[in-house]
């Protein structure tokens, strides 16, 4: 399975320590060897980077290392190819345009059976690849419209939440279903099974970790992030911690809604 990493901060953040251990598991400490991506949000846009190299090997990697981007919210993932090809238009994140703002999805598991049902069939979204998290995204998106219909008002965070969770349950049914959803403002993050270390199919499939760290201090290092305010709120989500330091479990099927560096909700309660 494919391995996922967020970040959301109160004031714009690194991930450059993160991303150096998330890629060591693409190709190199793991066999995720598929291509990856990441993406830096920047007021409602986003810079998207994606490779069908190895994350271990890519030079890419080592390119957004050295830029040092800043951000406060980024969504990054490592492919290991379970339904579609090795191409870019099936690397993730994705990303759509809706409501004026876009909105980005990476998804770990497998839950190809969504594809053969018309509930699940977008008439306003279409994968540009042939993968099963694609499809999901679409869906997703069909579902959170009626709420962006208004481009210049921004949906109340209950209701984007309600719709969130309720579509993470609906694919959990077909199998592993972790993912990543962001609206440009919000980190929906869902927490369901994955492959584990013994080779059983089980949860946690998320951990997360929140910091509050100062400039100088050093819990901005091991934390995986460098901060540019004397202040600073994180939380970092990931398929498997990336540091030592003590994260915590998702359980299964539990979302979290995540903004500016703390969690605003989170279902169940």
């Amino acid at each position: 399975m494919c391995e996922l990493f967020a970040m959301s901060s109160r004031g714009p953040a690194t991930v450059t320590l993160s991303l150096s251990i998330l890629a060591e598991h693409g190709g190199k400490t793991a066999r995720h060897k598929d291509g990856w991506g990441i993406a830096f949000y920047d007021e409602g846009d986003a810079r998207i980077l994606k490779d069908t190299t190895r994350a271990s090997r890519s030079r890419w990697v080592q390119f957004v290392e050295q830029q040092e981007l800043r951000s406060t919210l980024v969504v990054s993932h490592i492919r290991l190819a379970t339904d579609g090809g090795v191409s870019i238009k099936n690397t993730q994140p994705f990303a759509r345009e809706l409501g004026g703002r876009l909105h980005i999805f990476a998804h770990n598991g497998h839950v190809p059976d969504i594809k053969n049902l018309s509930e699940y069939r977008s008439n306003s979204f279409h994968p540009i690849g042939n993968t099963d998290s694609e499809f999901a995204f679409c869906a997703l998106l069909e579902r959170v419209k009626p709420l962006w219909s208004e481009r210049e008002t921004v949906p109340e965070l209950e209701a984007r939440l309600d719709v969130v969770a309720e579509f993470a349950k609906d694919i959990g049914q077909f199998g592993p279903a972790n993912f990543l959803y962001c609206d440009s403002e919000v980190l929906f993050a869902h927490g369901h099974r994955r492959t584990q270390a013994d080779g059983q199919i089980t949860s946690p499939g998320l951990y997360w970790l929140h910091r509050q760290c100062a400039r100088e201090d050093p819990l901005s290092k091991t934390s995986g992030v460098s901060v540019t305010s004397h202040n600073q709120d994180v939380i970092l989500v990931a398929s498997e911690p990336l540091t030592t330091e003590a994260w915590e479990p998702f359980r299964e099927g539990q979302v979290l809604a995540i903004s500016k560096g703390q969690i605003a909700a989170r279902v169940p309660v």
